[in-house]
């Protein structure tokens, strides 16, 4: 037992909520949730976490620690006309096709078949609005917001890691010093509220499968990679099963999707955690700590951010996503066969067409996907041709 496995999981904690919390309070409010509601989503959130880190890293006595789906917040947050009861219904569904990918091998192999480019590229799409509010609360208080910016790109060189939260910190003494910060609460217990799921088909399709497929390709399987590189293996089944139940058992809380960490991961799974790799998995049951914590204190967390100025949250929740826009839109034009389908994709989830009342992320994957069956029946036939000629 080393102090570095503590230091190492609090940081984790730390990086993990201050870098991707205005996120989850962007999705929050587009679905209209309460005081309450948004209090007990943040706090089931931090349960599933503590529960997840903590089975997986003893059961496997592997340094797995768990997170909550940003890229799932992105798309809810990006989201129109949903309400609390459909996002909760929604929840329920990605939780269910969690867990069935681990009970089925098949259906596993099916979401890993699905082009990287195209994953990525609907990830992009939902992720471009973020970016876009950095520049759109830049001019509102300019004077407040290009100063983060700034800070931002200059810690970004030094630990990209890191980058976000200091950027939260300094926003909030930049704020204090300027007045824009209301009252803060006084530090208070966690208060939970059970919500009654709706299952609006069109939402379930144009939310629930979409949250699904974000969180797989955007989260499960980096995380998957995340440990293989550190030299250890990842046992999926048992990943999917634990994080699929674990969102089964919080979405009534209003809780989204929980899955397998992948960027706090490398701060967990390197040598500056312990220098011996069978050791390491120490971190999972002081990470699940710093979550408890949070999961007790979650209410006056969100009470704190609540009197952020909106221009703080915009701008942070839009530098948190910056870097994995930068990387879904690289993944999503690297390979020239699929740069088509994947432009086509962006630009469809981009558009926020709502066909039939189903979100423009569903329809973005069936475009892309639709293109590139077109450009694959056009190369059979082209070689069926060339071969009837021959």
């Amino acid at each position: 037992m080393r102090s570095s496995i503590v230091i190492s999981a609090f940081i984790a904690v730390l990086v993990g909520f201050g870098g991707s919390v205005a996120v989850v309070l962007a999705a929050t409010k587009a679905v209209g949730a309460t005081e309450l509601e948004t209090a007990s989503w943040v706090g089931g959130l931090c349960l599933a976490m503590m529960a997840t880190s903590l089975i997986l890293s003893v059961r496997h006595r592997l340094p797995i620690v768990t997170a909550w789906s940003t890229p799932g917040a992105a798309l809810l947050a990006a989201t129109s006309g949903v309400t609390m009861s459909s996002a909760v219904g929604a929840f329920l569904l990605a939780a269910a096709l969690m867990l069935a990918t681990a009970a089925f091998r098949p259906l596993g192999a099916l979401v890993e078949k699905l082009p990287a480019p195209i994953a990525s590229s609907m990830l992009a799409g939902v992720l471009f609005s973020f970016v876009l509010n950095i520049f759109e609360a830049l001019q509102v208080n300019p004077v407040f917001v290009m100063p983060l910016v700034g800070g931002f790109m200059i810690l970004r060189l030094i630990s990209p890691i890191w980058a976000v939260l200091l950027v939260l910190i300094g926003g909030i003494l930049l704020a204090m010093g300027l007045g824009m910060i209301g009252p803060v609460p006084a530090l208070g217990l966690s208060a939970f509220t059970v919500i009654r799921p709706a299952f609006d088909p069109a939402i379930l399709i144009g939310v629930g499968v979409p949250l699904y497929l974000v969180t797989m390709a955007s989260q499960n399987l980096p995380g998957a990679a995340v440990l293989r590189a550190a030299g250890y293996p990842a046992p999926m089944r048992s990943i999917l099963a634990v994080t699929g139940l674990a969102s089964l058992l919080t979405a009534p809380l209003g809780a989204h999707t929980s899955n397998l960490a992948a960027i706090t991961a490398s701060i967990c799974t390197g040598p500056d955690a312990h220098p011996d790799p069978s050791k390491r998995w120490l971190c999972g049951p002081f990470y699940a700590l710093g979550y408890g914590f949070l999961a007790l204190f979650g209410a006056s967390v969100v009470a704190l951010f609540a009197s952020f100025p909106e221009t703080l949250i915009l701008t942070i929740a839009g530098l948190a996503l910056l870097g994995p826009f930068v990387a879904a839109i690289g993944n999503g034009v690297s390979e020239e066969r699929y740069r088509f389908a994947a432009a086509v994709t962006f630009v469809v989830t981009v558009s926020g067409i709502g066909l039939f009342g189903i979100g423009s992320a569903f329809w973005g994957l069936v475009a892309g996907l639709a293109i590139l069956g077109l450009d694959k029946l056009k190369a059979r036939l082209s070689r069926e041709s060339k071969s009837r000629v021959g």
